[in-house]
């Protein structure tokens, strides 16, 4: 069963979780001093952890050298204020090495993405992250998406296995997240962690809540920190009409330039950090760079933003 001293490690307060970009220089190679600078600034605005090199992050094109050069920065910067959760991912042998990694960079936790190309059947995913969490001390979350899609009775034996913290779901069915806490709760007295990971969660969170799941990834965090924590105090104090203020003119919007393009989910938040005063360079192939009418477009939607706020004020 998991452990309660490894959930209590990954305890997050209230507040929207932040998962930086990684900043990248001219050259392309990665920036650690304006990387530093970029968790510096959200934690200082409020974020209730830093998510490292995760799917914002760029951890599919950070090698192992660069990956645990940002994992140490992040944690150096947040200097134990806030939990430090790394990614790990592609197949089992190299999940588990950037999982030591991590943990000696002085990770909290991690969170195991899908594993790489293949689509495995249920025995042979809870046997991979089984192996990831029996590889270190640190507490998992597991991420359900794309090539990881997990039944109820499958997440009920990620719960029971000591390590393993929590589920991020990043598909968005509903019907299933449903099924998969009610069987949870019902086999598994420990408490367990559900988070909504869906692109620009915000959009989707008033759903997840009604099923009981208040955590939630927050990419426009990154660089519009103002807009996503009044996002989250309306949600949480049941504030309505902010909510859907800013869902309707600043979130909807969002997401519907953020449709325009394959890999935007990534790209254009980088490039959101970028107009705000932060240069943390562009991705890095085989992501590409938004359209320059699509950078206008984000940097007049984040000003109606800011001013959705004043409205309020």
């Amino acid at each position: 069963m998991t452990s309660a001293p490894l959930a209590e490690r990954l305890s997050i307060p209230s507040g929207p979780l932040f998962f930086p970009v990684t900043a990248c220089a001219p050259d392309g190679s990665v920036d650690l001093d304006t990387y530093r600078a970029h968790v510096r600034r959200g934690v200082e605005a409020g974020a209730a952890a830093v998510f490292a090199c995760c799917g914002t992050g760029e951890f599919h094109a950070l090698t192992p050298e660069e990956y645990e050069r940002c994992v140490r920065a992040a944690v150096e910067v947040t200097r134990g204020r806030v939990p430090v959760v790394a990614g790990t991912g592609y197949g089992t042998a190299l999940a588990v090495r950037y999982a030591r990694l991590a943990e000696e960079a002085g990770a909290d936790g991690l969170l195991a993405m899908p594993p790489y190309l293949v689509v495995a059947g249920q025995e042979g995913l809870l046997r991979h992250y089984r192996e990831v969490a029996a590889a270190t001390a640190l507490p998992v979350v597991v991420y359900q998406r794309d090539n990881a899609v997990f039944t109820p009775r499958t997440v009920v034996g990620l719960a029971r296995t000591e390590g393993i913290v929590g589920l991020k779901d990043g598909l968005g069915d509903l019907d299933l997240m449903q099924r998969i806490v009610s069987a949870v709760r019902a086999e598994v007295p420990e408490g367990f962690l559900y988070f909504n990971g869906l692109p620009t969660a915000e959009l989707t969170q008033p759903a997840y809540r009604g099923i009981g799941i208040t955590l939630y990834s927050s990419a426009v965090f990154c660089f519009a920190p103002e807009i996503a924590l009044a996002f989250h105090t309306a949600l949480r104090e049941g504030d309505e009409a902010t909510a859907h203020r800013l869902l309707d003119g600043f979130y909807r919007p969002f997401v519907e330039l953020r449709a325009q393009g394959r890999g935007y989910a990534v790209s254009l938040v980088k490039a959101g950090v970028r107009l705000r005063g932060l240069d943390v360079g562009e991705v890095r192939p085989p992501l590409h760079e938004p359209a320059e009418d699509h950078v206008k477009q984000l940097a007049q939607l984040i000003e109606r933003g800011y001013a959705l706020l004043e409205e309020d004020a």
